[in-house]
């Protein structure tokens, strides 16, 4: 299939193919949370204060690599901004598993915080979502 038409003010909807990448990033995504969540919060949790668990970088991993890919896929296809509060907020979110992944310290509590941040900011209204965070370029003449 190929693109849609472009509709006014907003970006063109991706491909077929390109859609269902995205829901199988998605997938991956939320599988890699689950996996995390029960790393970091399950009964094996206080292992993880006594010098990291595998299981837990391992879903950490799952969630950056895929957290990265719908970062690109979504910025290419025009509907995330870096310089939006959106943007800025991923980027957060994937320097914090990232810090997960290489077995930094407190995995816990930082996992709570990315997932409290992920559900607000995935649900907070379009006009604060797409507040810019750094000055916009005026159009070039």
């Amino acid at each position: 299939m190929t693109d849609t038409p472009r509709r006014p003010g907003k970006p063109p909807k991706p491909a077929e193919w390109r859609r269902w990448l995205g829901i199988v990033l998605r997938t991956a995504h939320l599988a890699g949370v689950v996996w995390m969540g029960a790393a970091y919060v399950g009964t094996a949790a206080p292992a993880v204060g006594a010098g990291g668990m595998a299981a837990g970088h391992t879903g950490a991993l799952l969630v950056l690599v895929s957290g990265v890919a719908l970062l690109l896929s979504e910025w290419f296809d025009g509907r995330i901004r870096l310089g939006e509060l959106a943007g800025a907020v991923v980027l957060a979110k994937l320097a914090a598993v990232a810090w997960m992944a290489l077995g930094g310290a407190g995995a816990q509590p930082l996992f709570w915080a990315v997932l409290v941040l992920s559900a607000i900011s995935s649900h907070a209204p379009r006009e604060l979502r797409h507040w810019p965070v750094l000055p916009r370029r005026a159009p070039e003449r």
